[in-house]
């Protein structure tokens, strides 16, 4: 019998734009950045951007808010630099009409009445269309024939709004079918739909984050957007021997035991500690069970899965650079990044 084929590889070589999604609350910004770290090493230069207006990039690299201009947030070992934007939509507009329509200070006028905030308020079409543009221009930024850029990634929105975000072809059809904006739609969905482009999908391993990640894969398969690799982030190991947990699952475990390792540690060993662990164990054996249905469902979706540690002493710079290094051996570059630069 032929040996069953794993699930698809992404092409790190090939991708050019890394868009990040997950539910909230899992973590994608954290991810994000951890992958701009990752994609840095090797003296590369990268830029991840937000579009959110959260200025989450600025607190996880610990700077200032991001202007609308790219900023050094974060150098790796070998020279590699990576560079943040926290794209505004308002910003991008005025880009827009200045670049298409030449309006200079007249879009600045625009902007002073409101006109600007109306337009990407009620056309949220126009709105994605601005906010990918900018990736979509970083990708192919050059300076002195050379890329600015060696990669790009996009802190996106959750899953729930990742393929409508996306799918800007389909968001303008009717704002405009001619013209400068749908010619600027049509070249960045030549990008999204293309090698270039991977939509890696951040998730937990609990129920709501899994079910909306297999949403999120079959409407990015069905609108044709390439998917990458889904990250599970902050797992956590098992204290307890497998053995140890199915016993703790089914209230199985020795109290005497428990006892005596509670005396060897030099801890009290009274009935209430021993029936506060048990209970404990026994919450631990319910939550890895639910996780390794979770872990199941995941792998139907025939993605490169990569697991993420919880980090016990919460975010930093050095659990931040911890974490590009796991992301680093799974694009299959075994070099580990171990410290942080000031830029």
């Amino acid at each position: 019998m032929p040996p069953v084929p794993g699930p698809p590889e992404v092409d790190w070589d090939v991708v050019r734009l890394h868009v990040v999604t997950g539910k909230g609350g899992t973590g994608k910004t954290t991810v994000a950045g951890a992958l701009a770290l990752a994609l840095a090493a090797g003296g590369h230069r990268v830029l991840v951007l937000e579009v959110e207006g959260r200025q989450g990039l600025a607190q996880l690299f610990d700077t200032p808010p991001l202007p609308y201009e790219e900023r050094r947030v974060a150098v790796v070992p070998d020279g590699g630099e990576v560079f943040a934007l926290a794209v505004d939509a308002e910003e991008a507009l005025l880009e827009y009409l200045d670049l298409f329509y030449h309006l200079g200070r007249a879009g600045r006028v625009l902007k002073k009445i409101g006109a600007v905030d109306f337009a990407t308020t009620v056309a949220p079409g126009l709105r994605d269309v601005l906010l990918t543009g900018k990736a979509y221009e970083a990708v192919g930024k050059r300076k002195a024939g050379r890329r600015t850029y060696d990669s790009v990634v996009l802190d996106a929105p959750p899953t729930g709004r990742i393929t409508r975000f996306l799918n800007v072809n389909t968001e303008v059809a009717g704002l405009a079918r001619v013209g400068p904006i749908r010619n600027q739609a049509d070249s960045i969905m030549s990008l999204l739909g293309s090698p270039r482009t991977a939509v890696h999908l951040v998730t937990l391993l609990e129920e709501m984050p899994t079910q909306e990640t297999a949403d999120a894969v079959a409407e990015l398969t069905e609108a044709k957007l390439s998917i990458g690799a889904v990250v599970v982030n902050m797992v956590r190991r098992p204290q307890l021997r497998p053995a140890e947990l199915v016993a703790a699952g089914k209230g199985k475990l020795d109290r005497g035991d428990v006892a005596a390792g509670l005396e060897a540690a030099g801890l009290p060993a009274d009935e209430r500690t021993v029936a506060s662990l048990l209970a404990e164990a026994a919450h631990l054996a319910e939550r890895v069970a639910l996780e390794k249905r979770e872990r199941r469902r995941l792998v139907e979706l025939d993605r490169p899965t990569c697991e993420l540690p919880w980090l016990s002493g919460g975010m930093d710079a050095g659990g931040l650079h911890e974490l590009a290094g796991e992301l680093r051996r799974f694009m299959g570059h075994p070099d580990a990044i171990t410290r942080t630069g000031t830029p």
